[in-house]
């Protein structure tokens, strides 16, 4: 069977796990100095124009492919993996040999001259450990040199290695919040809590159970101004040959990048990564590489009142990169919308977390993968409660549920993958207004 998948270029091996940098400059997109003076949420980063971000981009060593304007985030999708830009906070991942944190000090500048915002609120980078670390360049060829750039931007960062260290292994750097940013530096930044209401959004224009309509603003409640910053990771490696071979182009060159949008949007259709969310919640923008690669942005409107208020955020992303070579397979899913973690039933909502993760690992089959939850919480010592447990403890709970028990019949759609897994490794973690789900599975032998 692995002979009908086209084998890797002569070229040398891809590095499919990426660098994932984020910055915030303010806890909120309400906090930009420009927030009350757009109509059309085109404030702070958000004003900044394409050719300065693809001058920055040169730094790094990638390019914009196309982009997608949402109502609170504009998403350019790169040569080597994504880019997310909001009022307030920018998130650059790239993969390969791109040199993601030589871009940062022209990202400062650019933050304080275009957008007004001189000073960073929090910065967080990350990444999973490299296949192939002799390729790198720059100050990723070591983690204690990636620290060593960071630290002299930066006075308040402190560095992690979650994970075994000669196996899966996750790094984490992340600063404090800044003191001179904002009046409530010490909270964490103020993405949405998804209270228990909005795991299933009603309808447009239906009845809630108040008698209201959902487009009225239900956020009045004091619970929904609790800061929760949310994003899970599902980072899959050695991926079976019939999820690989889609990813391999069968046109020539000329061919494949006339049509790589198209291509990569009837795949998506194609695999089910469309219907990952609800279509009507999501904008996808995707893209097919020649002679292989697959990458995807998509906006998420998780709330219907998404780009009215700047402090009250209501779209979020996920983004999918695949490198699909033998010996160095690779996908990376990363979405921070706030997933419920109890069972949704409608085919309308937001999945809950074991549904997504499920919908996931079926399409790309990995033989090994890491997932990671990273979420805010008002402080450790008063971690949101669900059902008793803590919000890391039941999505641990998710985790080893989606992956390790088998679906139900009626949950398993025709030619559904059936493999279970093993657990590897499971780590709590707890940083400073943050906490961390960390979790490795690999394949059983059948």
């Amino acid at each position: 069977m692995t002979s009908d998948v086209p084998q890797a270029s002569a070229s040398g091996p891809f590095e499919g796990p990426e660098k994932l940098l984020e910055i915030w400059f303010a806890p909120s997109a309400a906090d930009c100095p420009d927030a009350a003076s757009s109509a059309d949420g085109k404030f702070g980063l958000r004003r900044v124009p394409r050719p300065v971000w693809e001058e920055m981009l040169d730094i790094v060593k990638c390019k914009i492919l196309s982009v997608v304007e949402g109502m609170e985030t504009d998403a350019y999708l790169l040569s080597e993996s994504s880019l997310f830009v909001s009022p307030h906070r920018l998130i650059l991942k790239t993969c390969g040999t791109t040199l993601n944190l030589l871009g940062v000090p022209r990202i400062l500048e650019i933050a304080r001259d275009h957008a007004g915002l001189p000073s960073v609120y929090r910065l967080f980078y990350s990444r999973k450990a490299f296949m192939f670390p002799e390729r790198q360049m720059g100050p990723h060829r070591e983690w204690k040199a990636e620290i060593e750039f960071l630290d002299n931007l930066f006075p308040n960062g402190s560095a992690y290695t979650v994970g075994k260290v000669n196996g899966d292994h996750w790094l984490l750097y992340l600063t404090s919040p800044s003191d001179g940013c904002s009046s409530n530096a010490g909270t964490a930044p103020s993405s949405p809590h998804l209270t228990p209401a909005e795991a299933h959004p009603p309808e447009a224009g239906s009845s809630n159970a108040n008698g209201s309509t959902s487009n009225e603003d239900p956020s009045d409640d004091a619970e929904d101004t609790i800061a929760s910053d949310y994003t899970i990771e599902i980072l899959m490696t050695h991926l079976s040959p019939e999820a690989r071979a889609p990813f391999f182009s069968k046109a020539s060159p000329e061919e494949a990048d006339a049509t790589a949008g198209a291509d990569g949007m009837a795949l998506s259709s194609e695999l089910g990564i469309a219907n990952l969310f609800p279509p009507h919640l999501t904008s996808l923008d995707a893209y097919c590489f020649s002679p292989c690669g697959y990458s995807c942005n998509a906006l998420l409107k998780w709330r219907p009142d998404a780009g009215q208020n700047p402090s009250r955020p209501g779209e979020g992303y996920y983004t999918i990169h695949v490198t699909p070579e033998e010996g160095w397979s690779y996908a990376s899913f990363e979405c921070n919308v706030p997933l419920p973690t109890s069972q949704t039933d409608k085919p309308t909502s937001v999945p809950d977390l074991k549904t997504l993760i499920r919908r996931v690992v079926d399409i790309f089959r990995p033989g090994r993968l890491t997932l990671t939850l990273f979420i805010s919480s008002k402080d450790n010592d008063a971690t949101e409660e669900e059902e008793g447990e803590s919000a890391i403890e039941a999505a641990q709970r998710a985790f080893k549920s989606a992956l390790t028990l088998p679906a139900k019949r009626s949950d398993r759609g025709e030619g559904a993958f059936a493999g279970l897994y093993k657990r590897t490794d499971k780590i709590n973690y707890e940083f400073g207004g943050y906490d961390l789900a960390f979790a490795s599975f690999e394949l059983r032998s059948s």
